[in-house]
């Protein structure tokens, strides 16, 4: 990448733009750091160092530091505040998409290593944020989708009731109860799932039902190699594992023997309790479910309560929608956008049916 042979006052403007920007990033990368401990924290570090390389670059071919620079851009500024106040999934999901957008790739005095450096600081930051997504995803997927199905559905149950026309003592009962209901449905379903996963995986948990014939099977041809087999070990490794095993019986004087120690590799699997699945759900749902419920709830009636109920709904649905985008690494507009439109789409279906409903009874 060839550079002009003279650079221009916009040139150096453009320079100490990159010179800010490169700074801000290694501070966030710095503060990300300090939150964590071993390899990941050696990874942040090694990101920040590589950022102080690129702005070694700029400060060289401005002679120095200028003494006034311009502020960083808007998202690395952003960047920074996040890390200073929250953790580091959020964080490094914005960066992600910030490390997407490489400047260098036109700019004729970055060098290519400079630009490539940028591409693999991308795949570096997906990794770390991937890591963090993973650690998240259960919990987080529960509270977006059970928060969601709260707004969605009570939207839609109070919109439909209140467009027949009903006093709006009615919409806020109607409101309430399908929030009782919507709750409780998704507790009891929750309950039901954990507790029928835990059965389930209880039913396969090795027994020491076999455990007092082991001693007296044949070492050389034992059935106890076929249990291993069962779980997933390979021929060679449980003919071998059994045969320690009826050793370790047999000189021992006694049948106990670890049967079950690979009933882990089976299904490793960790299930929470019911109870607490259970009440999670109902709290995620109804978190969401009661935002619609809140003008009436507050004494509003008529169009007033169903334009604040909308107002409401639609930022709890952006944010919801524009959260997944963060941590998906996608477009935090675009997802958002696409949550709206969904909870509005809803709703106005059963608004107008409301309205069909309430004309033909009228």
């Amino acid at each position: 990448m060839s550079a002009p042979a003279a650079p221009t006052d916009r040139d150096r403007r453009r320079w100490a733009k990159y010179l800010v920007n490169e700074q801000a990033e290694a501070r966030v990368y710095r503060q990300l750091a300090d939150r964590r401990t071993g390899e990941e924290r050696e990874i942040l570090l090694a990101l920040a160092e590589a950022e102080g390389r690129h702005e070694a670059h700029w400060v060289e071919l401005l002679g120095a530091t200028p003494t006034r620079l311009p502020h960083p851009d808007v998202r690395t500024r952003l960047l920074g505040w996040m890390a200073r106040r929250f953790g580091s999934i959020f964080v490094l999901a914005l960066a992600q998409n910030a490390e997407a957008r490489s400047p260098y790739d036109d700019e004729p005095f970055a060098t290519s290593r400079m630009a490539a450096d940028e591409k693999i600081h991308h795949e570096v930051v997906r990794g770390l944020a991937a890591r963090g997504r993973r650690r998240l995803s259960g919990t987080f997927r529960a509270a977006v989708f059970g928060a969601n199905d709260g707004l969605v559905s009570n939207l839609a149950l109070v919109m439909g009731i209140g467009a027949t026309g009903v006093p709006s003592q009615f919409v806020l009962f109607s409101g309430i109860a399908g929030l009782l209901a919507g709750a409780l449905s998704m507790g009891a379903g929750e309950f039901v799932s954990v507790r029928s996963q835990r059965e389930l995986l209880a039913a396969t948990e090795p027994s020491d039902y076999a455990d007092g014939a082991i001693p007296h099977l044949d070492i050389d041809a034992n059935e106890l190699a076929l249990v291993y087999r069962t779980r997933g070990m390979p021929e060679t490794e449980a003919s071998a594992r059994a045969r320690r095993v009826v050793e370790a019986a047999r000189a021992a004087g006694q049948g106990r023997a670890d049967t079950g120690a690979i009933a882990i590799a089976d299904h490793g699997n960790v299930v929470g309790g019911a109870w607490a699945a259970a009440l999670s759900s109902f709290l995620f749902f109804a978190s969401g479910a009661i935002i619609p419920v809140l003008p009436w709830l507050f004494g509003l009636s008529g169009l007033t309560a169903v334009v604040v109920a909308l107002l409401l709904v639609g930022v709890a649905l952006m944010s919801t929608g524009a959260a997944v985008g963060l941590l998906s690494g996608a477009s935090p507009l675009r997802r958002a956008l696409r949550q709206l439109g969904i909870g509005f789409g809803a709703a106005a279906v059963t608004y107008v049916l409301g309205l069909v409903f309430g004309v033909s009874m009228g």
